[in-house]
C-alpha cells in the first residue's frame, strides 16, 4: 500500500511538472535588433530544451534604446535588457534596476556584439567619397542623426572627433573638424531609421553616416543596388551591451534563466546569427569567416578619447555642451 502510494505521488509529480507552464523571459531591446533576436530566440529555446529538458518562452519588446530603458526604470518587468549604448544600461544601474558592476558580469564588458560607423553613398559613389575628410568639403551634404536624440548620431559625432585624434590632431582641431562636418548637415534626423528615410526616400544628401548593421537593413528594405557602403580608414567601436534586470529576476525567480540567455549570446551559433544580421561578432573565428561583410578597418574605443559614453554625454551632448557650441539649428 505504502509503495503504491509513493508511486502514485511520483506519477502525480511528473505529470504536474509536465503541465507546469514554461518559464517566460522578457527581453527589452532596441528597434534595429528585432530581426536578430527573432532568430536568436528560436536558437536559444532549442538549446535550452536540449541542455536542460525545460521549455522556455521568450517575449520581446522593441523600441528606441533610451525610451526602452526609461520604460524598464518606470516598472516594465524586463528580465534582461539588450541595448545599443552603454549609457542606457548605466542609467538603469544608477536607478538600482541592474547591478552596479553589470559590465563585469559577462565577457567583453558585457557586449557580445559590436558595430561601427560607415558611410552609405549613392550607387556608384558619384561624389567620390572615401574618408572623413571628404565630408567637410564644400558642397557635400551629410545626413546624420541628431546626437542629442540618438545613439547613432552620438557615435557618428564621436567617430569623426576620434578620427582627428587618431591622426595626431588636438582636441581643438577635432572640434574644428566636427564643426565643419555639421555645417554640411542640411537636416538632423531624429533616429537611425529616420536618417535612412531622409537619404533614400526624400533623396536628400550625398552621404549617410550610420551603423554598419543598417547597410543590410537598407538592402533588405529598399532593394540592393541603391547604395554603396564605404569603409572609412578609421572608425569607432560601437558596443551592444546586455544586462540582467536584477529587480525583475529577484521577483520572478528567473535569474538563472536570464543569465543562461545572455551567456548563450557568446556561443558560436549565436555569433553566427549576429554575423548574418551584420552585427560584428566577438568570436575571432566567426569574424574571419565573414570577412567579406566585416571588412577590416582601424577602430578605436570610446574609452580611448572620451572616458565613457556617460562622460561624453556630459561634455558633448548635454544642453550647453560641445555639440551646442558647434552646431546651430538650421
Amino acid at each position: 500500500m505504502k509503495k503504491t502510494l509513493q508511486l502514485t505521488l511520483a506519477a502525480l509529480a511528473l505529470s504536474a511538472s509536465a503541465l507546469a507552464p514554461a518559464q517566460t523571459l522578457l527581453n527589452v531591446s532596441y528597434d534595429v535588433a528585432r530581426e536578430f533576436y527573432k532568430d536568436y530566440n528560436a536558437a536559444f529555446v532549442a538549446h535550452y530544451k536540449k541542455t536542460t529538458g525545460k521549455d522556455v518562452k521568450i517575449d520581446q519588446a522593441h523600441g528606441g534604446s533610451s525610451a526602452q530603458a526609461r520604460a524598464v526604470a518606470d516598472g516594465l518587468d524586463a528580465d534582461v535588457v539588450t541595448m545599443n549604448t552603454t549609457t542606457d544600461i548605466e542609467f538603469l544601474a544608477s536607478r538600482g534596476v541592474v547591478a552596479k558592476d553589470w559590465a563585469k558580469r559577462f565577457p567583453h564588458d558585457a557586449s557580445p556584439t559590436t558595430s561601427t560607423m560607415l558611410f552609405l553613398v549613392r550607387n556608384g559613389n558619384p561624389k567620390g567619397i572615401k574618408d572623413w575628410d571628404d565630408l567637410i568639403k564644400p558642397g557635400i551634404q551629410v545626413i546624420v542623426v541628431n546626437p542629442k536624440t540618438g545613439g547613432n548620431g552620438r557615435y557618428a559625432y564621436l567617430a569623426a572627433w576620434g578620427y582627428v585624434r587618431e591622426k595626431g590632431g588636438s582636441e581643438a582641431q577635432a572640434a574644428e573638424f566636427v564643426g565643419k562636418l555639421f555645417k554640411n548637415v542640411p537636416v538632423l534626423a531624429k533616429g537611425g531609421r529616420d536618417a535612412t528615410t531622409i537619404f533614400l526616400q526624400r533623396n536628400i544628401g550625398d552621404v549617410l553616416v550610420t551603423f554598419e548593421s543598417e547597410v543590410v537593413s537598407v538592402d533588405r528594405e529598399f532593394g540592393t543596388g541603391k547604395v554603396d557602403a564605404i569603409h572609412p580608414s578609421i572608425s569607432i567601436v560601437a558596443e551592444n551591451p546586455v544586462a540582467v534586470v536584477e529587480r525583475t529576476v529577484a521577483k520572478k525567480g528567473t535569474g538563472e534563466l536570464a543569465k543562461a540567455y545572455l551567456d548563450y549570446l557568446y556561443s558560436e551559433e549565436a555569433q553566427e546569427i549576429a554575423a548574418k544580421h551584420a552585427m560584428r561578432p566577438r568570436s575571432e573565428a566567426v569574424l574571419k569567416k565573414h570577412a567579406a561583410t566585416f571588412k577590416p578597418l582601424k577602430q578605436f574605443t570610446v574609452a580611448k578619447y572620451f572616458g565613457s559614453l556617460s562622460e561624453a554625454q556630459k561634455l558633448h551632448f548635454n544642453d550647453g555642451g560641445q555639440f551646442d557650441k558647434l552646431y546651430t539649428v538650421k
